[in-house]
């Protein structure tokens, strides 16, 4: 008989289990039922002083105000959940869903009077981590491999002024065309 792989139980265990809970709120996210959309407000809090309005439900309320906000963030939720089901793509899935769940964590930190919701959204984070941390070896070699340079190439100091002459000319342009869109487009009302 075959002795178990202890790390590969482990994480395959964490890859299901935030699989399952994540494609769940991503797919509820999609269809309008994790947020107060703005034809689902509860009565009590639409007719409610906006300075009365408790953190959760004020929270509820602006998260689910935007369809494509939600929309957005569900799908990638989902697209990460789903990644985790097959071993070329783990990484890649574990690497869009830790930015998304450290974003609930602080938003439930904040938000939320209950602290059931930040507990679940912390053990999804501390399994994304132990993914990742069974698969440090695989993570060490792509960043050898990205931030490997074969020789360094020494440039006089003349050579240096003149670049970044240029860096800072294109920065400069870009500002300015950044500021005239500003200015063009309008800042809002905020």
């Amino acid at each position: 008989m075959k002795r178990i792989n202890f790390k590969e139980t482990i994480e395959v265990v964490c890859r299901l289990y935030v699989f399952f809970f994540l494609t769940a709120y991503g797919l509820g996210k999609v269809f309008g039922a994790q947020f107060y959309t703005p034809d689902l407000i509860p009565t009590e809090i639409e007719t409610m002083p906006i300075s009365q309005i408790p953190d959760f439900d004020l929270a509820w309320v602006f998260m689910g105000r935007s369809y494509g906000y939600m929309l957005f963030i569900g799908i990638a939720e989902f697209i990460g959940a789903i990644m985790l089901l097959f071993n070329k793509m783990k990484l890649i899935g574990t690497f869009i869903l830790i930015p998304i769940m450290v974003n609930v964590i602080i938003f439930d930190i904040f938000f939320l009077d209950e602290y059931g919701a930040l507990a679940s959204a912390i053990i999804y984070f501390i399994m994304l981590l132990i993914i990742l941390w069974i698969n440090k070896e695989n993570i060490m070699k792509v960043i050898k491999t990205l931030t490997k340079f074969d020789r360094i190439v020494k440039t006089s100091i003349k050579e240096q002024i003149v670049k970044y002459s240029y860096v800072l000319l294109i920065i400069l342009v870009i500002f300015t065309f950044n500021q005239l869109l500003v200015n063009w487009l309008g800042y809002g009302n905020g």
